[in-house]
């Protein structure tokens, strides 16, 4: 008799953990997918798109509703998770009804931070974080055309460029004092800044935000300084904070996240953790890749193998505001290690590579990006590149080709 699986969340980290369940356990679980959101998952990734008009609603769902049915799987969209009694292993929903678990899985994600200032709750103050945002937005956009947005992150950049392609005039406002400080290093960064720039957005950087002016909705922003920026829509994306409150119903160890072992397990038997809600090693991934890590080995482990995730080398491989990005390990270069710069301002590239003991431990590419994922393969590897060294930053093909590497 199959055992009961529920997996609460419907996103990608979810969709991804019932891909592989189907290749190495299908049969074996019952699988249950509560999702919150009154749809299909989705490419979250590629909300922007949506925001400017690139792609459709219907291009970014992950899989069709035949795809779930094919493979057993009972979807259950558009109903909330209350509250899960460990004792019983039962979750109880929002409509009252109660659905029991042998082993139940926690994808619920993150949620966007509203920043703690006044008049955030003024009319046309709005998060970008799902695709009900995405209608928000684009309906605030159409009657209103002055746009601030809070962060200079891969959110705000990425809500920033659609509504920029939708017409309106944005100005990006980030607090620290280059965007995407998380995956870029300053020169990366500053580039960054002049391409988003070159696309008619306005970016202030050190701008700390004291409030929200308005009367019956948002008027201005105000910064610290004592300036402000005049708006009739502001876009929030100032970070997130992963979503816990469901896990704290079933008292379960939290940090900042739901604490998880190597085996994704919680604190309690029979409860795992993946993707943005869960902290393993005091580690809170907010990217799409780590939860991909994490549903494999977890699928792995509830198949019965040994499954253990061990943590992830950081990542981001992406398009901002149409610029190609990659970043991955220490990018940045801490004490003892070296650095190779390519450069090239004319045609917007920009190419470091950082080297600890013969081993490549960090990169950040802006502009060419096509040997990003060889260089993270590299760096997670471990591999000695000193017979490489050379060419390594002139890329893959050349490097293959080098005689040094063939003898």
């Amino acid at each position: 008799m199959s055992e009961s699986l529920v997996i609460i969340g419907n996103g990608m980290a979810a969709v991804r953990l019932v891909e592989e369940l189907a290749k190495s356990a299908l049969g074996r679980y019952a699988i249950a997918v509560i999702g919150e959101e009154p749809r299909l998952a989705y490419n979250r990734v590629l909300l922007s798109s949506v925001l400017a008009k690139e792609v459709s609603r219907a291009e970014i769902e992950l899989r069709p509703a035949q795809w779930w049915r094919d493979r057993g799987v009972t979807l259950l969209y558009g109903q909330t998770a209350t509250a899960i009694d460990a004792d019983i292993r039962r979750v109880k929903l929002a409509s009252g009804a109660t659905l029991p678990y042998t082993k139940l899985v926690l994808a619920t994600g993150s949620k966007p931070i509203r920043l703690n200032v006044p008049g955030m709750a003024l009319p046309g103050v709005l998060t970008f974080r799902d695709l009900a945002d995405v209608v928000a937005i684009e309906q605030a956009a159409a009657g209103h055309k002055k746009a601030v947005v809070i962060g200079g992150g891969l959110l705000g950049l990425e809500a920033a460029y659609g509504l920029a392609k939708a017409g309106a005039d944005v100005s990006v406002v980030h607090l620290m004092d280059r965007l995407m400080e998380r995956q870029l290093d300053p020169r990366a960064a500053m580039m960054l800044k002049r391409a988003v720039e070159d696309k008619g957005i306005a970016v202030h950087l050190g701008a700390d935000t004291t409030g929200i002016i308005g009367t019956d909705r948002v008027e201005a922003v105000s910064f610290a300084d004592g300036s402000r920026i005049d708006a009739d829509l502001v876009v929030v994306a100032a970070g997130i904070r992963p979503n816990v409150e469901l896990a704290r119903s079933a008292d379960l160890a939290i940090g900042r996240g739901i604490v998880v072992g190597d085996h994704l397990q919680t604190s309690k038997a029979g409860i795992y953790a993946i993707g943005e809600c869960a902290e393993h090693r005091g580690n809170c991934y907010g990217l799409v890749e780590p939860a991909y890590e994490q549903a494999r080995a977890l699928a792995s482990h509830l198949a019965g193998r040994d499954g253990a995730y061990h943590g992830s080398v950081l990542a981001t491989n992406l398009k901002v505001s149409g610029v190609s990005l990659f970043s991955a390990g220490d990018f940045i270069g801490a004490p003892g290690t070296e650095q190779i710069v390519l450069s090239d301002p004319g045609v917007g590239s920009y190419k470091k590579l950082v080297i600890a003991d013969d081993r490549l431990v960090g990169a950040v590419l802006f502009g060419d990006t096509a040997d990003g994922l060889w260089y993270l393969d590299l760096i997670r590897s471990g591999q000695s590149i000193a017979a490489i060294r050379d060419v390594i930053m002139f890329g893959r093909a050349l490097a293959e080709r080098s005689p040094v590497l063939a003898a």
